[in-house]
């Protein structure tokens, strides 16, 4: 918990998990909720292969930039792990 990540910023075509306003921005895991099956295979019919879903939290200025209205505030969003990266990663 209270590593610093990053959401791919990825636009894959089909049935996509993680929010667009999102993909790109980092965030902090607040907490690991466990494994689950990945939905983006299930709704495919795959045997959706277990992984890591962790809720990260994002301020609010990391989100919207100048335009945050409280830039301090914050959104929590719950991700699958391979949708994650190290911050520090290009």
């Amino acid at each position: 918990m209270g590593s610093r990540v990053r959401v791919r910023n990825d636009m894959p075509p089909g049935h996509i998990r993680t929010p667009a306003y999102l993909r790109g921005k980092c965030g902090v895991i607040e907490r690991t909720l466990g494994p689950f099956a990945n939905p983006e295979e299930l709704a495919y019919r795959h045997s959706g292969a277990p992984l890591a879903l962790h809720r990260v939290r994002f301020t609010m200025a990391e989100v919207w930039g100048a335009t945050a209205e409280i830039p301090t505030d914050t959104i929590e969003a719950e991700i699958y792990a391979h949708w994650l990266e190290p911050a520090d990663a290009a």
